[in-house]
């Protein structure tokens, strides 16, 4: 047993900068608290969180071994993440004007409220198609667990970190939603909605330029 607390110890050391570090998954939460409010980013948060875990299931499982070894599979992953990402940096710089009312979620010009389902899948699909993440948990398992500790330990490992990551994500839902952080965005919305569309294209080129190994 104190074997594995200084495993996840080891793991957790180095996800905790991944998971405060900018990203396709912080600007997308932070999107989300913005422009559909608090439910609809806890609710994506949960969604990049459940990604996390297919993540690691299949890195303890060996196919991140597999897809990183192969040019072909990384470049699928890694172009349908390039088409999401650019595909939502341009319906955010389509987006009309957002109103929003005190203490309420934020309304779209010309859309409807947003469903749990498309939050929810928003989260995953921006970290399910982020090729990095691979590498990542391929890389952080290989170098701080043994290859001799228990399947189910690696997966407890990993429900620990897909809890931490969601936590994170839903404090910051929290915060980008307190009344006086949506009265400063609602008057800035068109410009966050401008930005935000520029942050999730440039993030769609830079994975462009990447290759695998």
């Amino acid at each position: 047993m104190h074997t594995y607390l200084i495993e996840l110890a080891s793991l957790m050391a180095i996800f905790s900068f991944a998971i405060v570090s900018p990203g396709a998954d912080l600007a997308m939460v932070m999107r989300q608290s913005i422009l559909h409010g608090r439910r609809a980013a806890i609710v994506t948060s949960l969604g990049i969180g459940a990604s996390l875990m297919v993540h690691v299931t299949y890195t303890i499982l060996g196919l991140g071994l597999i897809i990183s070894q192969s040019i072909y599979l990384f470049n699928v992953v890694k172009w349908c993440g390039v088409a999401y990402l650019v595909y939502i940096g341009v319906k955010a710089l389509r987006a009309g004007a957002t109103e929003i009312a005190p203490g309420s979620a934020a309304v779209i010009a010309g859309e409807k409220r947003q469903s749990a389902a498309r939050a929810f899948g928003l989260g995953f699909m921006a970290n399910a198609l982020n090729p990095k993440a691979v590498f990542f948990f391929l890389s952080i398992f290989s170098t701080a667990v043994s290859a001799h500790t228990p399947m189910m330990v690696k997966f407890g490992y990993g429900l620990v970190m897909a809890t931490c990551l969601i936590l994170w994500f839903v404090g910051v839902s929290m915060f980008m939603t307190t009344p006086k952080m949506r009265a400063a965005f609602s008057r800035a919305s068109k410009w966050i909605d401008r930005t935000s569309g520029v942050v999730f294209i440039a993030l769609g080129i830079k994975l462009a330029t990447q290759r695998a190994g």
